[in-house]
């Protein structure tokens, strides 16, 4: 039996609010309930990634798998019904090969299927080679799915790495589906492409590219602007705990908003890249 003490260790999500407790400055604006559900929502379709297999990703159909062994990507195609969509879901990373992919930061012209960049782009190495590496198969299932549900939108989400593959999967499906809306949701990914990357996807997507940061989260900064590096926008930020719309907030969409997530040093891979929205990634939502 323990000895009463009349105190108690601080849980983990006491100890984790400690360490969100951060400020943010008056003028950025709470998201809408609505959005904050929406993000929510899709980010349980990159938590379920991490999984071997999904049977029925949020409770919709699985449409297909796919991977490539050379890379370590994987990911699934899904159907929603009843929200007429297609969403294509990026896992992050998770082994030593994704790290290696990771520490690829030349940033090289991006150059992949039904993308036609503006000059200048250009794009970390790593990524654009993690994304061409399955590209075909991605490009092929959503073409198929297209051609039985024309009226379907598409989507594409991710944490982490997979956050930044999905980023350049919507380049690619926007430019082979240009008739289609096309919308793309990242969480905690690092930054993916210099300046004019930054532009071409934003110009590309408006408000249709939602990026989302959880508190201290590192990896959104760990490869720096030093380097030549830009996020896009529309930055959404977790500032604090416990997840809400209360504390998150809608960053001006310049992708480098100096009220938001890049006003707190960076910290690498730390527990708040781990969960989002009080949801541990890895947690599979797949009946």
């Amino acid at each position: 039996m323990e000895a009463e003490t009349g105190t108690s260790s601080p849980t983990f999500a006491e100890r984790e609010h400690a360490a969100l407790a951060i400020k943010v400055p008056d003028g950025v604006p709470e998201v809408a309930p609505e959005k904050y559900e929406e993000l929510v929502h899709y980010f349980k379709y990159a938590s379920s990634c991490y999984i071997l297999l999904c049977p029925r990703p949020c409770g919709n159909t699985l449409v297909t798998t796919f991977s490539n062994a050379m890379t370590d990507i994987q990911g699934f195609v899904a159907r929603d019904k009843h929200r007429k969509e297609v969403i294509v879901a990026v896992r992050g990373s998770a082994s030593l090969v994704d790290v290696i992919l990771d520490a690829q930061a030349l940033l090289v012209p991006l150059v992949s299927p039904g993308i036609k960049a503006t000059s200048g782009a250009r794009v970390h190495a790593g990524f654009l080679a993690a994304w061409d590496s399955v590209a075909v198969q991605v490009l092929a299932a959503v073409h198929l799915e297209k051609k039985l549900h024309p009226d379907f939108s598409i989507v594409t989400t991710g944490h982490s790495l997979g956050g930044s593959i999905a980023l350049l999967a919507a380049l690619s499906l926007k430019g082979s589906f240009p008739l289609t809306e096309v919308r793309t949701y990242s969480y905690g990914s690092p930054r993916t492409g210099n300046r004019e990357f930054s532009k071409f996807v934003n110009d590309s997507f408006g408000p249709s590219a939602h990026r989302v940061v959880h508190g201290n989260d590192g990896v959104p900064t760990m490869i720096p602007s030093a380097l030549g590096y830009h996020h896009h926008g529309v930055e959404y930020w977790q500032h604090s705990t416990p997840a809400s719309h209360s504390t998150t907030v809608q960053c001006d969409p310049s992708g480098e908003d100096p009220k938001c997530s890049i006003s707190v040093p960076s910290r690498g891979v730390n527990v708040a890249h781990t969960n989002y929205f009080g949801i541990l990634v890895s947690t599979p939502f797949c009946l």
